[in-house]
């Protein structure tokens, strides 16, 4: 190859051979799909997809980062192929939550943007989509209490993944100078985790407008001849408002947590998982000592631990604890059969575990 042109009729032919192997691709998902829907099993299966993605990472032809972008793409596509999925998620469109359920399940599903998380639980226990997205904690401000409430109520939901999502702010306004910005619309968690950007930029001093969602804030700015908004970049881009700043986020480190939820059972495989419950203790002393005494004699690691208040009884509580193990693992399988006797513990789902 000499010249450009070269080039190009090479990756015209490459392209080509591509799109032919995907061909094939698809008329074996479709094999794929008969048999699963003939066995009665789910087409969204976490723990199929990380083998592959492992495994092709394994052979070192190109960085982890681009294997997982190009193919969790291509196994998104293929697997609305075998049955066109919806996803709900806590919307609006464009926040966080969004580009999580984007980032599990790709451009070849439905996605139902929904008001409130617990919304999206129903639609999930109604069966009125295939599966539901919504946050369970942020590293800087903690966990979201109404996903572990419902998580206690509705027991037919179980959590079946995980996804981490570096959370990134932008400050996108149709202005071209931070001097002519007269309001700033946010959602406070979003302006309180860009203190120290509007503080350098003199920032501070301008009106501040709370939102619902940082996607709103994008919307409302749109509409604001001299506003702006802290949001992320998916939003920006979706009400078309021109970006002055990304990354203003305090901690570069700002990461959420969310979970995949649905009705099925994920399977035990090779992989590395954790589990998570709801575990109430007998109200004594050393009730949660007992509880906790119980994991390490099991040699099995706590990851989380998180008290919740019981709503429909005074000053009572509920621990929300995450830990390494699957439910089918034996030494998982004794701590809940022992919880049995002095306690209560809900077994809210196993997935596998995000590094």
């Amino acid at each position: 190859m000499k010249t450009l042109k070269d080039c190009r009729v090479e990756l015209d032919k490459i392209d080509d051979e591509i799109l032919e192997l995907l061909g094939r691709r698809a008329k074996i998902v479709q094999k794929v799909a008969e048999i699963k829907h003939a066995e009665g099993e789910s087409v969204y299966k976490p723990q199929r997809e990380k083998e592959i993605l492992t495994r092709l990472k394994s052979q070192n032809k190109l960085d982890d980062t681009a294997v997982d972008a190009i193919f969790s793409e291509i196994i998104a596509v293929f697997r609305s192929l075998e049955r066109p999925e919806k996803i709900a998620f806590l919307g609006p469109e464009g926040t966080n939550t969004h580009q999580a359920a984007r980032k599990k399940f790709g451009n070849g599903v439905s996605y139902l943007p929904l008001s409130s998380i617990e919304a999206v639980f129903e639609v999930v226990k109604n069966k009125e989509v295939g599966y539901g997205v919504v946050p369970i904690e942020n590293n800087t401000d903690g966990v979201v209490g109404v996903t572990l409430d419902c998580l206690g109520r509705y027991d037919e939901i179980k959590i079946i993944a995980e996804l981490h999502l570096d959370v990134h702010h932008s400050l996108a306004t149709n202005l071209g100078d931070t001097k002519k910005i007269t309001r700033i619309y946010s959602h406070p968690q979003g302006y309180n985790q860009c203190r120290k950007f509007l503080e350098s930029h003199l920032l501070m001093d301008v009106e501040f407008v709370p939102t619902k969602s940082t996607a709103e804030a994008a919307k409302l700015a749109g509409k604001d001849p001299t506003g702006a908004a802290i949001c992320p970049e998916m939003a920006a881009k979706l009400y078309e408002l021109p970006i002055l700043f990304n990354k203003i986020e305090d901690s570069a480190a700002n990461k959420t947590r969310f979970f995949v939820l649905g009705d099925a059972k994920v399977e035990n495989s090779t992989e590395s998982y954790k589990t998570s419950v709801l575990a109430k203790v007998e109200n004594r002393p050393g009730a949660l000592v007992e509880l906790l005494q119980s994991f390490q004699d099991k040699n099995i690691n706590i990851t989380k631990i998180e008290s919740r208040p019981l709503k429909e009884e005074s000053f009572e509580y509920v621990f929300y604890l995450d830990f390494e193990g699957h439910i089918d693992d034996e030494n998982v399988q004794q701590i809940m059969q022992k919880g049995r006797g002095a306690h209560q513990i809900k077994w809210l789902g196993s997935y596998i575990k995000e590094v």
